[in-house]
């Protein structure tokens, strides 16, 4: 098998998106794929199955939605431009204003479109600050304080996110915040939109508290549609990325295992979220363990000197050519690779339900020159 490569495993896959939809039915809800966590578009013929909608932050993921998908997407973005407003609209279904200037800025010109306002609940559990989209002085949303009374005639929606790979038991406390905020203005919306970071399809996730909790909710509200768009939950343990060990160093007892992927290029979230990924046939131990025997830090391809992460140990002396397999990598990582000192991303391959691997891409030098042009 070439390396390095991502590889998606359909009845993985699937069934992740039978559990979404079966959720979806059960709680009487609409849950969409957020492209920021997964925008593998060779996979939409799959997906389609399931679901109906999409979510997009930016005119090209609007357009994938539209061009691909082939259904308008739900659209938000922090800050639409003049320039791109127009086509934006052209390609969503629903737009989201992140501020009420935005607001004023441009619903004239989205009339076509079910106009939302995001709002901020002052409230999240997200532990990381970089991903905590309610921490002080953010640039997300709306706090109560700062709506009208009366909303506007063509706002129809409020959007609402606060969770990073959360469990219900979650949003069930974030929910009691947003309706103690934001309940007042519900008899005026059609729909309401709580985000992403709802991790359904983790083993621990307690979906029938979700259900029930949906069920209640439109007991109180039964006007209100209710959207959810996780994108992890989607292509979460959906498959590996698969790498190979081109040499071996060591420094002070420390011994790196430098790999034809990069932690910086290829797994980024690594770094920035930041979290030790499994790795088959290994087991995770603290940095601090990284001298003692078959313990190996694993190394990236990259100039930069902190692309490494460790430490691993595993049952027998790593050796050059042997591959090194990192579990879960489908969501996030390959709609934020990049190619920082020109390495290629990784090939993407797709195993079928009858075992036969397709390769969906292959990357080289035309890929790197081209981000250059």
């Amino acid at each position: 098998m070439a390396t390095p490569i991502y590889i998606i495993e359909e009845t993985r896959l699937r069934r992740n998106l039978q559990l979404i939809a079966d959720v979806a039915a059960k709680a009487d809800i609409e849950i969409i794929l957020a492209f920021k966590a997964f925008a593998l578009w060779k996979t939409f013929p799959i997906f389609k199955e399931y679901i109906r909608a999409t979510t997009a932050s930016s005119l090209s993921e609007a357009r994938l939605a539209y061009e691909e998908f082939g259904s308008p997407a739900h659209t938000f973005s922090p800050a639409y431009t003049d320039d791109e407003m127009d086509e934006i609209v052209g390609c969503s279904s629903h737009l989201t204003f992140n501020s009420l200037s935005q607001y004023e800025r441009f619903h004239e010109r989205a009339r076509q479109v079910s106009i939302g306002l995001r709002v901020n609940p002052e409230y999240s559990e997200v532990g990381t600050l970089l991903y905590n989209p309610c921490a002080p002085g953010t640039r997300f949303g709306v706090t109560s304080d700062k709506l009208p009374q009366q909303l506007p005639s063509d706002i129809e929606g409020f959007h609402c996110h606060c969770h990073c790979e959360s469990g219900a038991d979650v949003f069930q406390r974030t929910l009691e915040h947003i309706e103690k905020k934001f309940a007042r203005w519900f008899p005026q919306l059609k729909w309401i939109n709580f985000g992403g970071g709802h991790l359904m399809t983790r083993k621990d996730y307690d979906t029938d508290l979700l259900i029930r909790m949906m069920q209640a909710f439109h007991q109180r509200y039964p006007w209100l549609k209710v959207i959810l768009e996780p994108g992890s939950a989607f292509a979460w343990q959906t498959g590996p990325l698969v790498s190979h060990v081109v040499d071996k160093v060591e420094d002070k007892g420390i011994k790196t295992a430098i790999l034809d992927v990069s932690f910086t290029c290829h797994m980024p979230d690594c770094l920035e979220m930041p979290y030790q990924p499994e790795v088959r046939g290994a087991e995770s131990v603290e940095l601090g363990k990284a001298t003692e025997p078959l313990t190996y830090r694993l190394g990236g391809n990259s100039c930069l000197s902190g692309d490494f992460m460790g430490a691993w140990r595993f049952d027998h002396e790593l050796q050059i050519g042997e591959e090194i397999i990192f579990e879960d990598m489908i969501h996030y990582t390959t709609v934020k690779t990049n190619t920082f000192n020109g390495i290629s991303h990784p090939s993407i391959g797709i195993l079928h339900t009858d075992g036969r691997l397709e390769i969906l891409r292959q990357f080289g030098y035309e890929d790197y020159r081209n981000r250059m042009d």
